[in-house]
């Protein structure tokens, strides 16, 4: 029973990591986007933690993670007879599927050796595998689901060393493990505090033992002089010098130190109180399960509900249309002008090269007001292609508006077919899309939010045009 219960969570594990919900942009701004573009060596999008003049992110744990799938499936594509380069959206998937396949063997595996008890150990084996934090964010792009993984890994090396498994003069583990306490810093600064009273427990024995502290420190520096390389080669618009290296080098883990150090630089990106660690957060990660019958099945009841709610709601609707959207919008020849309304920004990599012709502008909070007038600006020329089937495919130049269906203020503007003013041809819609950041409880209620967001669920894409003095009509 229990192993076929692991097998059905493992399929729904799989199911979720190839669905294309979009769950923050991180997950492509700070992963896939960048290497795409060392990759595939076409115009990407960089964030500003890349193009400030100290930057805060390194590359370094992203070239294996991200960019050795990426080089690898590009000579597999190229070698079997492919036509150019691999289409971003296989590579989309293919990482999906790489990141089921670390969580699925590496925490699962660190889960095996962390939980000695058989019978403690299939229970947490159960519950991590049946969360939908395991189903949705753990298979997705995301720098935290890396750090996951780090984190359980040292915890299984430090286990180890200090349990002498590996035998007194082994130091096969302590090389181990400072290469993964060096990347996992280059990865995220968060990672040491994870780390911080497992790893007291290291201290007696290399205190005992300083060849084995020997062999970690020498093994994370070596590892710390390739990431700052790494970085430094990334972020120095020329070949890089060994006098770079020594005199001016690029350490991103201390500069996002620097930067998180500073409360007015935190304040810009939301602050949250002190205590709801204290409150919320620490209870919610040391929950114990009922020992009462009665009680028990309550909660496992309740596990359930939630876990298969939220897994539907974050692995599937949450901005789900998104991804599908945007590879709509690589096919499109005719497209040169694409503004995303009240969406997450898209990954423009996904765009298989026509980014050098399309430009992708993310206007998420813009008024309405403003939006039209952005679409008057920016709408093409009405011809007698845009009004029959599939016609406008040939134009040159097209504008194309991409919002939610929920989106209610554009109801008014869309159903325009005279001839003065925008006119909106829809061209495509995806339903399983939610788009959570459009709720207005103050105004319409709670109701009326729920029943026009779910109730109207979905994204589409218009071709915008109007008309133009001159212009031949029909």
């Amino acid at each position: 029973m229990w192993r076929r219960t692991y097998l059905f969570l493992i399929l729904i594990r799989l199911w979720f990591a190839t669905s294309p919900s979009y769950l923050h942009p991180d997950e492509n701004f700070q992963g896939p986007e960048v290497i795409a573009g060392e990759v595939y060596s076409y115009p990407v999008r960089l964030t500003w933690e890349f193009t400030s003049d100290h930057p805060l992110r390194s590359v370094f744990p992203l070239w294996p993670v991200y960019g050795l799938p990426m080089v690898v499936l590009r000579w597999l594509w190229t070698g079997n007879g492919g036509d150019g380069e691999i289409p971003p959206h296989v590579v989309y998937w293919v990482l999906r599927i790489i990141m089921f396949i670390m969580n699925f063997v590496l925490l699962d595996w660190a889960i095996y050796e962390l939980v000695p008890a058989k019978r403690h150990r299939q229970t947490a084996v159960l519950l991590v595998a049946s969360s939908y934090v395991t189903w949705t964010y753990q298979t997705h792009t995301f720098s935290n689901s890396v750090e996951t993984l780090l984190v359980a890994w040292s915890l299984v090396l430090i286990d180890r060393i200090t349990d002498g498994r590996q035998g007194r003069a082994s130091l096969l583990a302590p090389t181990v493990l400072g290469i993964v306490l060096v990347f996992g810093i280059f990865n995220r600064i968060t990672f040491p505090a994870f780390l911080l009273v497992p790893g007291i427990r290291l201290i007696p024995y290399f205190l005992n033992r300083p060849l084995s502290l020997a062999a970690m420190a020498i093994s994370g520096f070596v590892t710390a002089v390739v990431a700052i390389a790494c970085d430094t080669a990334f972020y120095t618009p020329r070949q890089i010098t060994w006098g770079d290296l020594l005199f001016s080098p690029v350490v991103t883990p201390l500069n996002n130190l620097m930067y998180n150090m500073s409360p007015a630089n935190l304040a810009q990106h939301g602050l949250h109180p002190w205590y709801q660690h204290l409150l919320a957060n620490m209870p919610l990660l040391i929950v114990r399960l009922p020992r009462n019958p009665r009680l028990l099945n309550i909660w496992i009841l309740a596990w359930i509900v939630f876990n298969t709610v939220l897994g539907i709601l974050m692995g599937i609707y949450h901005q789900g249309g998104i991804i599908p959207t945007q590879i709509f919008m690589s096919r499109q020849p005719d497209a040169t002008q694409a503004i995303w309304w009240k969406t997450y920004s898209p990954p423009i990599w996904l765009l298989d090269g026509k980014n050098e012709m399309l430009q992708t502008r993310d206007v998420m909070g813009l008024p309405g007001e403003k939006l039209m007038q952005q679409l008057a600006e920016l709408a093409t020329c009405d011809t007698p292609a845009d009004r029959r089937n599939n016609e406008f495919l040939k134009e040159k130049n097209g504008t194309y508006l991409i919002a939610p269906l929920s989106a209610t203020w554009l109801d008014t503007y869309l159903p325009n077919k005279g001839v003065e003013g925008l006119r909106f041809r829809e061209v495509w819609r995806y339903r399983q899309h939610l788009n959570l950041d459009d709720l207005d409880w103050g105004d319409d209620g709670v109701w009326n939010t729920i029943s026009r967001v779910v109730g109207r669920r979905g994204i589409a894409a218009w071709r915008v045009t109007k008309s133009c003095p001159g212009k031949a009509r029909r």
